[in-house]
């Protein structure tokens, strides 16, 4: 059994080594916020002007309990402009990420609670942003650094 478990820890040991997490992370980052922003995409026109009827969809079938409509459809627009161009840039990240994980939330339990297995693909990849940040390949690293310059040189 020992000769077939080794060969197979090398190999994944060299696969791990030829994917860093900061494209991981990178990827996981483009890949949600394309989502959430053609979302947002759908709600206006123009640059960013709420349609009448992503106003009429959150009077009707996105209507949430405690949170006015008009609310509702300005919050989330927004929201989904706004993160999605956060995260692309990995800035904010975990604060965008889990804006956007609690926006899923809401829609799986008050909007389409059936969706679940689209909502829970977003969580999978909405986690990792929340728990492990950017990564090395994101605004928030440039930003550490400025901001902490004698930590970034005991690390290197």
């Amino acid at each position: 059994m020992q000769q077939l478990i080794a060969p197979y820890e090398r190999v994944t040991r060299r696969m791990s080594a030829l994917m860093p997490d900061a494209l991981l992370l990178l990827v996981a980052r483009l890949g949600i916020a394309g989502v959430f922003f053609m979302s947002g995409r759908t709600k206006v026109d123009g640059i960013i002007h709420i349609t009448d009827g992503t106003y009429e969809l959150f009077r009707t079938e996105y209507a949430l309990p405690l949170v006015p409509p008009t609310i509702a459809a300005v919050a989330a627009t927004w929201s989904e402009h706004a993160f999605s161009i956060l995260l692309v840039l990995g800035l904010a990240t975990r604060v965008s990420a889990l804006a956007l994980f609690m926006m899923t939330l809401t829609i799986e339990i008050f909007v389409y609670p059936d969706a679940w297995p689209t909502h829970l693909s977003w969580a999978a990849i909405l986690l990792p942003l929340i728990f492990r940040g950017g990564g090395a390949w994101s605004m928030d690293r440039v930003v550490a650094r400025l901001l902490h310059p004698a930590e970034q040189l005991a690390h290197a």
